[in-house]
């Protein structure tokens, strides 16, 4: 077995920063009126910036592969370049297409060579689902080295226009043409971008990341799905798919939209991440105070004050010092999200030889969760 180290890192944020109030002229207003629940939303999740694929007269600029394919390029140099690649793992919630893979497609802009593909679909946890296929890839000696990558592209299924079928239809039945608030509260919360990881069996330049150890939790078999899009959910929990709509249904109902049921989100998510974080840390013997920084993937800085308060009745005493994050800078960009925190803290000058790095991603899609603990080197 071998010694695995993230040894460079990189990211892609499309266009110019998006402010709070620049978000609906972006994304175009739903039946030409405001949004009531953005205000609520923003205030609560903290973020002042973001970015989006699309320019600020509406047209798209990218789309997720392409995404992807710019980070991973800011991995090359004239020591490791396109050609040196032996795998390459993506995740992504928001692929470009159902087929082929993200993977596929984004090895099909690389213009290299033949290489192993793996593709980890999800939410938040597909880009460290990536990640972990790239770490056993080379700690297994299957490969010297693995690209990695988390991305999303959001923005293009938080458009106005992919609801107006829905408001027409409510018109039709006489019902208020308001969006459902789990739909329009991800409008608020989503953005765009893309980061990449290199893994390689030996550290390289003057300071790499030595992954000591991964693991993942998921709690599907206990409880029902949070936030879901291609489906919709019925009254005992279970998804409909959107192949089971007519095609009329899935305009009517806007059945590919994100979705999230924030009920669900509250009560679990962070009873289900504290448990699960503490049984990784016992698992492999790691104490709180030796923690130098953790990186908490969380969807809004509401739940920052929430994920302490639930560690400190776990016995878990990580102070918000310790805490690095950058979600009211780049927003919450998913599976990208831990990535691009990585990327910005490993190039940030802040580390230390020897300190130690704990990533925390949870995931509300049925509730899973994540955790890499790094030793900087």
């Amino acid at each position: 077995m071998f010694d695995v180290y993230i040894t460079k890192a990189g990211k892609f944020l499309p266009n110019e920063a998006v402010s709070n109030d620049e978000m609906e002229s972006i994304l175009g207003l739903v039946d030409g009126k405001a949004s009531k629940a953005r205000r609520i939303v923003l205030r609560n999740n903290g973020i002042t910036s973001r970015y989006y694929a699309i320019d600020k007269k509406g047209n798209i600029t990218h789309n997720n592969a392409e995404l992807t394919h710019l980070a991973i390029e800011q991995l090359y140099d004239g020591s490791f370049t396109k050609n040196n690649v032996e795998v390459l793992s993506c995740g992504t919630s928001s692929a470009d297409n159902i087929l082929p893979s993200h993977a596929s497609m984004v090895h099909g802009l690389m213009k290299n060579q033949s290489i192993e593909l793996n593709s980890s679909s999800g939410v938040c946890c597909a880009g460290m689902n990536a990640l972990k296929f790239g770490y056993l890839s080379v700690k297994s000696g299957n490969s010297a080295n693995a690209v990695c990558t988390g991305s999303e592209r959001p923005s293009a299924w938080m458009q106005a226009n992919k609801f107006q079928n829905e408001v027409v239809n409510l018109k039709k039945l006489e019902e208020q043409p308001i969006l459902a608030f789990k739909k329009d509260f991800l409008r608020w919360m989503l953005s765009d971008g893309a980061g990449a990881l290199l893994l390689e069996n030996k550290p390289r330049g003057e300071m790499s990341l030595k992954i000591e150890w991964m693991e993942a939790y998921s709690f599907a078999h206990e409880l029902e799905a949070c936030m879901y899009a291609g489906g919709d959910k019925m009254e005992d929990g279970s998804i409909k798919p959107w192949l089971d709509y007519t095609p009329e249904e899935w305009l009517e109902q806007s059945v590919f939209a994100i979705k999230q049921d924030v009920k669900l989100l509250d009560k679990y998510i962070m009873e289900k991440g504290s448990d699960a974080m503490k049984d990784a840390l016992d698992k492999h013997n790691v104490n709180p105070a030796d923690i130098d920084y953790m990186l908490p993937h969380v969807s809004s800085h509401f739940f920052a004050t929430k994920l302490y308060n639930a560690l400190l009745t776990r016995g878990i005493d990580i102070p918000e010092e310790k805490w690095f994050m950058n979600l009211s800078r780049v927003g919450n960009v998913g599976a990208a999200s831990i990535y691009l925190m990585v990327e910005e803290l490993l190039y940030s000058g802040k580390l230390k030889k020897g300190e130690k790095l704990l990533l925390v991603v949870p995931e509300s899609g049925r509730f899973s969760y994540a955790f890499a603990y790094l030793t900087v080197c």
